[in-house]
Parts: structure tokens; C-alpha cells; sequence
């Protein structure tokens, strides 16, 4: 098991009961299970987990990023549409059927 996976076990195991998530704490409960790290992983997760509560960070796993980019700019040229054109109209959405065609409906 490398030492990353080791930590992160280490932590979730110490943050589910309840104690504070420590290197020292960490590195006790992977010598108990048997495993053996670099020391320096035990540090850095300690050090990062100080700061905030696991739970939190596992909260927010899909949240957050980069904002994205902005869209792609026009070809030279003056290819772009002018801005006082109107654009085309959206096709109207068509009506789904009641129960999809199969006689059930997924979610009753």
C-alpha cells in the first residue's frame, strides 16, 4: 500500500471516531494495522488536515474549480454575426409522452 492511501485511510479511520487527525495519531494507527509509510506522508497530511475538517473536505469533493474559460473568439475576417441581428428562433422542445412508450414510468 503506498503511503498516501495509508494516510488517507489513517485519516478517514481517526476523523470517524471522532479524534483529531494528527501525524503522530496517523502514524500509530498504520504501525497498529501493520502498514509502513515514508514518514513524511503522516507529516503532510497532518499538516493539511489542521486546517480543515475531513468532513468538510469530503463535502466539497465535487465542488469548486476554475470558473472555465470564456468562449471561443471570432475568426478575422468579420465572420461573427453582427450584434443588432437578431439570432434565429429556438426550435420549440417537443412534449415527452406520458410513461416513455414502455407502459411504466421510472420514477412512480
Amino acid at each position: 500500500m503506498s503511503g498516501d492511501l495509508a494516510c488517507t485511510y489513517a485519516a478517514l479511520i481517526l476523523s470517524d471516531d471522532g479524534q483529531e487527525v494528527t501525524a503522530e495519531k496517523m502514524t500509530t494507527l498504520m504501525k497498529a494495522a501493520g502498514v509502513t509509510a515514508e514518514p513524511y506522508w503522516a507529516m503532510l497530511f497532518g499538516k493539511f488536515l489542521a486546517g480543515k475538517p475531513v468532513e468538510e473536505l469530503i463535502a466539497n469533493v465535487g465542488s469548486g474549480g476554475g470558473g472555465g474559460g470564456g468562449g471561443a473568439a471570432p475568426a478575422a475576417g468579420g465572420a461573427a454575426p453582427a450584434a443588432g441581428k437578431a439570432a434565429a428562433a429556438p426550435e420549440p422542445e417537443e412534449e415527452e409522452e406520458e410513461d416513455g412508450g414502455m407502459g411504466f414510468d421510472l420514477f412512480d
